[in-house]
């Protein structure tokens, strides 16, 4: 069976496909090449609006009928934006993938904002801003990326400030379409029991007559970092913590092997060696996690956790420890061997959800032009020695490079 198919609509829109026989249900949706990145100062939040506003009505849809159309299906139409991407999705049984299809063509390029459901979105946004502050956990994330990306778009929150939400209007949806739509940048993703004849035949059927779209944009890149330390009080009952820096990009040939490094001291494995140190060995935390966000100029590297206030300092000096290690003692050849079969039965296991798999495709298409094959994946996985996990380690991860964020409790007065 092929890994992917690949299509080009006249239109410059790319189709990216991949035909599985054991199952009923079709996942598709356009992934976009804009995010959050892409705003001007005064469009803060804006890409995020778009995505809301997207379900608010189109030419031929009003929003009841949007969220109508596969929900009595038992399918599901979902959205999210990042600070690179726009992603509209879906995933319905495969007899109504055609719905699905016409559906999302629908909202990704034919909405219409109309200003009384600009109105209502505007203060369910706001209302999604409270709740993100009222969670430290959430909000100490999003103020960590604006101290590593100081002063660039990459370090904006991605759902914008109350005072540039409130400001937006009909025409500052259409200015920042027009000002970022590229159709050559545009890529539709599909995982169904479907030959790719007949997604094809859909596809010129309800997208080939969109229109074109060609936006110049040059996008910002960003070239200086600086770490930073920033103490902040907060009416919160734990301290939280952010510790990290910039990272290699997506393109660059050591984004693999980092990422592997970043596994080992804090990925979603209970072994991980910060959760052994902080949770299993002291009970400082009750989660940590590292990870490692690669963008197309840059990447983020950071650390998190929640701890008691008193523990704080200790907990954060741990965290030191652990990174030390990974620059001063090379890895054992028993601990490489586990690091790699752990990290290649993860990334297996990912590609396991179809949903996920359809995403991953239409991102990759978009970064990198190609999607790599799991078992190239895991041959570069396998190439990697101890020795190029330490040379990383301490290319990436010293100590004098790491920004560190902390909200502390603030007492009651």
């Amino acid at each position: 069976m092929k890994e992917y198919e690949l299509y080009t609509l006249s239109n410059g829109i790319r189709v990216v496909h991949k035909q599985v026989t054991n199952t009923r249900i079709a996942h598709c949706g356009f992934i976009l090449d804009i995010g959050s990145r892409d705003e001007k100062p005064d469009q803060q939040g804006l890409a995020h609006f778009w995505e809301h506003m997207a379900f608010k009505g189109t030419q031929k849809r009003k929003a009841f009928h949007i969220l109508n159309r596969l929900e009595t299906v038992g399918g599901e139409l979902n959205a999210y934006t990042t600070k690179e991407k726009i992603c509209f999705y879906a995933s319905v049984l495969d007899n109504f993938f055609e719905n699905a299809l016409e559906l999302l063509t629908d909202i990704t390029f034919d909405s219409i904002f109309p200003e009384k459901q600009i109105e209502r979105e505007r203060n369910v946004i706001l209302e999604e801003m409270s709740m993100y502050h009222d969670a430290p956990e959430d909000a100490i994330q999003d103020e960590f990326d604006n101290i590593v990306f100081k002063n660039h778009p990459l370090g904006n929150n991605i759902l914008g400030t109350a005072e540039s939400v409130r400001s937006f209007h009909r025409d500052d949806f259409k200015k920042f379409i027009f000002e970022n739509l590229d159709t050559e940048k545009v890529v539709f993703s599909c995982v169904a029991n479907l030959p790719l004849s007949k997604v094809v035949k859909l596809l010129e059927k309800h997208v080939k007559d969109i229109a074109r779209y060609s936006a110049k944009r040059d996008r910002l890149l960003f070239t200086q970092y600086l770490p930073d330390k920033v103490l902040n009080k907060r009416q919160i009952s734990q301290a939280h913590c952010a510790i990290g820096k910039t990272a290699y990009s997506i393109v660059n040939e050591n984004r693999l092997p980092f990422f592997m490094l970043v596994n080992i001291l804090g990925g979603p494995g209970m072994n991980s060696r910060l959760n052994l140190a902080l949770r299993e060995k002291h009970g400082f935390v009750y989660s940590i996690d590292a990870n490692y966000t690669p963008f197309i100029d840059t990447g983020l590297f950071g650390i998190y956790f929640g701890t008691e206030k008193k523990q704080l300092d200790k907990s954060i000096q741990l965290v030191l420890r652990e990174v030390k290690k990974l620059r001063e003692v090379q890895l054992g050849t028993l601990q490489l061997h586990r690091g790699k079969e752990q990290l290649m039965g993860q990334l297996a296991m990912a590609e396991e959800s179809n949903l996920n798999f359809m995403l991953m495709m239409g991102k990759s298409m978009l970064d990198l032009d190609k999607i790599e094959p799991l078992n190239e994946i895991f041959s570069e996985i396998k190439n990697i020695t101890s020795k190029k996990l330490l040379d990383i380690a301490n290319e990436s991860l010293q100590e004098n490079d790491l920004s560190i964020l902390t909200f502390l409790p603030q007492k009651a007065s």
